[in-house]
């Protein structure tokens, strides 16, 4: 709940001192520290935001700290030799400790959606879309500026106390993800904010709050205005976050993920038997696995996986009109690609090991001979192995076909024996004559 001030028309502020709050200096990084100290000793109000503050409040260790202050990025800069100004659309002071980089912003003002310039920067705006922000006002009109209320918390450097305009605390309680303001506005503002909304949910557990949640079915399409280069950045932050399966859900459940990957969407529909829908939440669930036990994990594999229910379709199709299973795979893994870049751009990096991941599935069903061998020192085998149990657990090739690849790589004797076995195979067989009947002697 926000609570106005009548007399000036100000929010004022829910203070939580140090007594009331579970946040310790001890569980913030030493250079976050750092920053926030040498800014307020230089006479600028400095603090911790965020996503920090939320996690630290929730008893999680933050992924990163960010500050925000009364400093604009070159007064930052100024205080700080390790200091790099980025960002056109918003401007940012990163200070870099090694690997470790601390996110200074300057308070951002508040705006009527006009896009002209004020004093101290200027915002932008195209159809809705804020484009340029760099306008820079209070602490209370940045609070208001946040994305969502649990993110709108900042624990003060100077008395270590933690600010609250927007009643972030109480939603931390309720476990509630709430929009602050008007949700159409914001999400108007940047569609994004709905894909961090379900990211959000899924990621602390919590609901979204009803007014936040009912005109994302809606405006789900307004994602079609975002750069697939930043689209593809949020991917990875839903889906190989550690709660792929939930935040899936969560984005079918909502009409988000036809608007990331409409072809997959589509082909998860049409698929009566749930085969597809198997192996997208098995794939998902591998990953949140992996990420569980710190393993690592490429954004390869997944998209290989989220797209391989169209290829498949899409293949088995040109197979039936006379092309060979290569060929087939090899001409609708061009056609998937192009497509999906138009919605969510994949990095070259990352989309050719996604068609050798693909290309070699036809290659585990040759157990004979060298070709088997010459498969597994394959540098993608071990992708592409995986992607054939994945297979396998959904019924989509034989189970016995994936505990032979097993098998052979568990034991380098088996893998020897399979190869004599083949080969001796081979040299039983007949060999065809050339040429007519050979004469003999006493002819």
């Amino acid at each position: 709940m926000l609570l106005v001030n009548e007399q000036d028309n100000k929010l004022t502020p829910t203070i939580i001192s140090r007594a009331d709050h579970s946040i310790s200096r001890a569980n913030i990084s030493e250079n976050a520290l750092k920053v926030l100290y040498r800014l307020k000793n230089a006479g600028y109000q400095a603090h911790l935001v965020g996503g920090g503050v939320r996690d630290l409040s929730l008893g999680r260790e933050p992924k990163d700290f960010d500050v925000a202050t009364d400093a604009t990025p070159e007064d930052v800069k100024a205080l700080f030799r390790n200091c790099r100004l980025i960002g056109r659309r918003f401007r940012l002071a990163h200070v870099h400790f090694g690997r470790e980089i601390i996110e200074v912003a300057t308070f951002r003002a508040l705006h009527d959606g006009n896009g002209e310039e004020t004093e101290g920067g200027e915002v932008a705006f195209q159809d809705g879309r804020i484009v340029r922000d760099n306008a820079y006002g209070t602490l209370e009109e940045d609070a208001l500026r946040r994305d969502f209320t649990v993110n709108g918390l900042y624990y003060n450097i100077a008395d270590y106390s933690v600010v609250d305009y927007v009643g972030g605390m109480a939603d931390l309680q309720a476990g509630l993800i709430r929009l602050i303001g008007d949700p159409e506005v914001r999400y108007r503002e940047d569609p994004v904010r709905m894909l961090r909304a379900v990211r959000f949910a899924a990621k602390l557990g919590f609901l979204i709050e009803q007014n936040s949640a009912e005109p994302i079915g809606e405006m789900a399409a307004t994602l079609e205005q975002i750069p697939p280069a930043r689209l593809f950045e949020e991917v990875l932050k839903l889906l190989m976050g550690g709660m792929g399966v939930q935040t899936f859900e969560a984005l079918r459940h909502y009409g988000l993920f036809n608007q990331l990957f409409p072809g997959t969407d589509q082909a998860l529909d049409s698929d009566p038997h749930g085969q597809a829908m198997g192996f997208v939440s098995r794939a998902l669930a591998n990953t949140d696995a992996r990420i569980a036990e710190d393993k690592p994990v490429t954004p390869a594999f997944l998209f290989a996986a989220l797209l391989w229910p169209q290829l498949r379709h899409r293949a088995e199709a040109r197979v039936a009109s006379g092309d060979n299973l290569a060929l087939a795979l090899q001409e609708a893994g061009s056609e998937v690609l192009a497509e999906q870049m138009q919605r969510v751009a994949i990095p070259k990096r990352f989309s050719l090991p996604m068609r050798e991941i693909w290309l070699l599935q036809p290659r585990f069903e040759r157990t004979h001979g060298k070709r088997a061998q010459r498969l597994l020192s394959h540098p993608r085998f071990r992708a592409a192995y995986d992607f054939l149990l994945l297979r396998a657990a959904v019924g989509e090739v034989p189970e016995e076909l994936a505990q032979w690849w097993t098998e052979v790589q568990d034991s380098p004797e088996a893998a020897q024996a399979a190869q004599e076995r083949s080969e001796a195979g081979a040299r039983r067989r007949p060999r065809r004559r050339r040429g007519g009947r050979r004469c003999t002697p006493s002819e």
